[in-house]
């Protein structure tokens, strides 16, 4: 008796928990975000640098800071023989060791940068928080202007503007320079003692090494305690050095001239060591608790702290998927030209030349009847078929179908040419007109 074989089981395997696909539709839009911000940021002196996805974990502990939840709980690390890498948790202590290994320090000042590209941190998948992210961020060295930091949030704020983000805010702080800081974490430390039994154990232990911290964490009750008038009320003492509170009334004034509104928030720290005086954040009400699309600020200490020569330095980043959330735009590619034919090769040579002249050409390639070819087009939301069957082969010559009207016509190669210039030079002179009016 033969033996019935059992069919084949094969699990399907799926991404990894907090990582996304982003689709072909999705795509578009991230580009076309993408072109804009290479445009405003080229167009104000910026340059692309693109940095390595894995770097030495020493560089985040440095950079980043040891009581930082990200170099603590949330980084993507492993040891391959006696290294220690780290997938990059964000992107401005790489931009900053690329700076300091490539001689940038060097360079004419300001050095202008921007970058964009993903990073990692393993944290729990929620709306607007993900394992894999996306961020594109610009960073200003060689400049403790605050002239520099008011570019660097002009340029954002420019950026949102022309994507037409809304409900957005700017909340902004002032953190003091290194010694400021001492002289606050001293005094915070005799203020929150009694409060400490109520606060989690992170807190507990911020408490020792950097207080600062403590005002970023996250648990529901230790943040009640921050948000309250107490905390709020010391908070909004001056802690921070003259230098430090001159830098940021210049820097307000800046932003009042060019008209960007702002608010003072006294709990804003920012969830990175490196900051110093300035920091800020760029919110939106419609992204609920993940609030921020953008935040940034000041890190004077930080090219120094990585080896390089002392260096002032701001900039920012914002993340990719939270500013697509926002946006409530399609981005689509229609196929303007779609080949009918039973000949590929010379279909392929007809459709060359049609994107010699910008056009977007789709070839069918599945040698079906020309009814189904014809079918695909309409799916495509074609504008024309052109179609190249055996007597337009033969003869030299293609037809040509509006796909809307359903008229056609039929013509030499050459007068097809003609044609597609001539109405290439029309759609042109058209766009401009739109533009100017």
């Amino acid at each position: 008796m033969e033996k019935t074989q059992r069919p084949r089981v094969i699990n399907q395997i799926k991404r990894l928990r907090g990582m996304d696909d982003i689709l072909p539709e999705d795509v578009l839009l991230w580009q076309q975000i993408e072109i804009m911000a290479w445009e405003l940021f080229t167009q104000a002196g910026y340059h692309e640098v693109r940095t390595p996805v894995l770097e030495d974990t020493e560089l985040f502990e440095r950079g980043v800071g040891t009581e930082t939840d990200i170099v603590n709980k949330e980084m993507y690390s492993f040891e391959k023989g006696e290294h220690r890498y780290t997938m990059r948790p964000e992107g401005t202590a790489g931009v900053v060791r690329a700076f300091i290994e490539n001689g940038m320090s060097r360079w004419p000042k300001p050095v202008k940068l921007f970058y964009k590209g993903p990073m990692f941190r393993y944290e729990r998948p929620q709306a607007g928080r993900r394992r894999q992210f996306h961020q594109m961020g610009l960073e200003i060295f060689g400049l403790d202007s605050p002239a520099a930091d008011a570019e660097s949030i002009y340029l954002a704020m420019k950026l949102f503007e022309q994507l037409e983000l809304p409900n957005l805010s700017l909340e902004i702080n002032n953190i003091g320079d290194p010694e400021s800081r001492e002289v606050f974490r001293q005094n915070f430390r005799a203020f929150i003692e009694p409060s400490l039994s109520k606060l989690c154990e992170t807190c507990n232990r911020r408490y020792e090494s950097n207080p600062f911290r403590m005002l970023d964490c996250k648990v529901p009750e230790c943040k009640a305690i921050y948000d309250g008038d107490a905390v709020s009320g010391f908070l909004a003492q001056e802690w921070t050095s003259e230098a430090s509170q001159n830098h940021f009334l210049d820097l307000i004034d800046i932003l009042d001239e060019l008209g960007i509104p702002w608010e003072r928030n006294y709990r804003l720290v920012r969830g990175l060591d490196y900051y110093t005086n300035t920091v800020f954040e760029i919110t939106s009400t419609n992204l609920g608790a993940q609030n921020a699309v953008c935040g940034g600020g000041r890190y004077d200490r930080l090219v120094e702290d990585l080896g390089g020569p002392p260096t002032p330095a701001t900039g920012w980043a914002l993340g990719m998927e939270r500013l697509v959330s926002l946006l409530d735009m399609k981005v689509e590619t229609p196929v303007e030209y779609y080949i009918i034919n039973d000949h590929p090769s010379a279909a392929m040579q007809v459709a060359d030349v049609i994107r010699q002249l910008g056009k977007i050409v789709e070839v069918d390639l599945s040698g079906k009847a020309f009814g189904k070819q014809f079918a695909v087009a309409d799916k495509r939301k074609a504008k024309y078929a052109v179609i190249l069957g055996e007597e337009e082969i033969t003869q030299n010559k293609v037809t040509l179908k509006d796909l809307a009207t359903g008229d056609q016509s039929v013509m030499p190669l050459p007068s097809f040419w003609e044609y597609l210039e001539a109405l290439s030079i029309v759609e042109e002179a058209g766009l401009e007109a739109e533009e100017e009016g």
